[in-house]
C-alpha cells in the first residue's frame, strides 16, 4: 500500500502530492516538478511503516 506525501517544490515552492512505497525502506531518485519542471533530488527513509526522512532538494544546474 502506497502512502500519500505532500512537499514543496525548492524551485516554485508549489505543495506537490506523491505515492511513497513503504515496502522499500530507502530510496533515492530524480523527478521533475508537476508545476515548473525542475528537477528534484528526492531521497526518504521508512521505518516501521512510516516516513522518518524526507528531503527535496533543488539540483544545481
Amino acid at each position: 500500500m502506497e502512502l500519500e506525501h505532500f512537499f514543496q517544490c525548492p524551485y516554485c515552492l508549489a505543495e506537490i502530492s506523491m505515492l511513497l512505497d513503504p515496502s522499500i525502506p530507502e530510496q533515492s531518485y530524480i523527478e521533475d516538478c508537476e508545476v515548473c519542471c525542475n528537477p528534484i533530488q528526492i531521497s526518504y527513509r521508512f521505518s516501521n511503516g512510516e516516513v522518518q526522512t524526507f528531503e527535496a532538494d533543488s539540483i544545481d544546474q
